[in-house]
């Protein structure tokens, strides 16, 4: 018999939704019920969600950010601590197995508080591992614990540091069906300024630049494409690409390291996690990463050569699988059998020490014998 599964997930940025639509999907398809909690955006900002149904969309918890920086005290005034735990308190939790979050706090609460067993699916679990860190702030090391905590986590990384955590959740429809354009490039910058953006690219007139935007209509400006959101644009535009410029959030960056993108990430200020997923490109030999966007470092970034290509397994199966088996104490087997899979096809790949900074940095770059 299937279980009852509550799936809480972050709805800030698109990576916690794509990878969550390819884990529900998998437990939908071996019988499991699962019903969504969506938080963090609001409901018409959100696109390509009928496998989340049923689903629930809630203000939950979530960061302010203004001009490429996370924004500590208005994040502080904006937060509806009271509209949170009346949400967690009034959810109807009767008849529910499991919990699996990836990241959402309000599902997490649930868990607590009706002492649900529950899984912490996504990248922000990696971060109870040794894993290379970028711009140490404690505070953040803290609310990346506490956030959304479970009693079960599984940890994504685009490797495993030696650690038991897994390669990242990528769409298995995800693939190029012809030649990428040479001088294509896609650009996702959500907490960037548009006008920014626009001065940015102006000069690179002999390219080609789709940038993704909360728009309610496409326009083209000459060789700038502005585009609103659409999961199936998206995917498109990603396929058809030659380079992807983009902050430093761990789901686009996994997708393009599949289709052999090249990469110029600029991290969020003031938000550790994506300062370490930079550092991590970086150490892994997988992307550029820049503190700030100017022309000189995207003219580098378009000479250099198509990016390197990583194949990695169905991972999304691979979970559903370990939920349903229920052994959810150990994640040692399911990382092994998940790495093993994985194909670094055309990467600089060098196992050798990681150059990371701040507390809790691994030793060396491991690989499984």
């Amino acid at each position: 018999m299937g279980l009852r599964i509550l799936y809480g997930v972050q709805g800030t940025g698109s990576g916690h939704i794509s990878r969550s639509r390819e884990i529900i999907r998998n437990l939908k398809a071996d019988g499991h019920q699962v019903f969504t909690i969506v938080s963090g955006r609001e409901p018409a900002q959100l696109w390509d969600m009928d496998a989340f149904e049923p689903c629930t969309v809630l203000r939950g918890l979530t960061f302010t950010t203004r001009s490429g920086r996370v924004r500590h005290l208005e994040t502080a005034r904006r937060l509806k601590l009271r509209e949170f735990h009346r949400d967690v308190r009034d959810f109807d939790a009767r008849g529910l197995d499991l919990v699996v979050t990836d990241f959402e706090p309000i599902s997490a609460g649930i868990a607590r508080r009706h002492g649900l067993p529950s899984i912490g699916v996504g990248h922000q679990y990696a971060f109870r591992y040794r894993i290379p860190i970028g711009g140490f702030d404690p505070i953040a090391a803290w609310i990346l614990r506490s956030f959304a905590p479970t009693s079960h986590c599984v940890g994504l990384h685009w490797h495993h540091f030696g650690q038991p955590i897994l390669p990242p959740v990528v769409p298995s429809h995800l693939r190029i069906d012809r030649e990428p354009a040479a001088h294509k490039v896609l650009v996702y910058l959500p907490f960037e300024e548009i006008e920014v953006i626009r001065r940015l690219l102006a000069p690179f007139d002999s390219w080609s630049f789709f940038v993704y935007r909360g728009l309610p209509t496409p326009a083209d400006e000459g060789h700038l494409h502005l585009r609103p959101y659409s999961r199936k644009g998206f995917v498109r535009d990603l396929a058809e690409c030659s380079g992807v410029i983009t902050n430093a959030g761990f789901q686009l960056a996994s997708e393009a390291l599949q289709l052999g993108k090249k990469l110029l990430v600029k991290p969020l200020l003031n938000q550790m996690e994506q300062q370490s997923n930079a550092r991590a490109l970086e150490i892994l030999g997988l992307g550029t990463p820049v503190t700030h966007l100017d022309t000189r470092a995207v003219e580098g970034f378009l000479a250099q050569p198509p990016g390197p290509t990583v194949r990695y397994p169905d991972v999304a199966r691979l979970i559903a699988d370990w939920i349903d088996a229920g052994d959810w104490a150990d994640t040692t087997a399911l990382s092994r059998a998940a790495w093993e899979r994985t194909r670094f096809e055309s990467a600089p790949w060098i196992p050798a020490p990681a150059r990371s900074v701040g507390p809790g940095r691994p030793r060396e770059i491991a690989v499984f014998s």
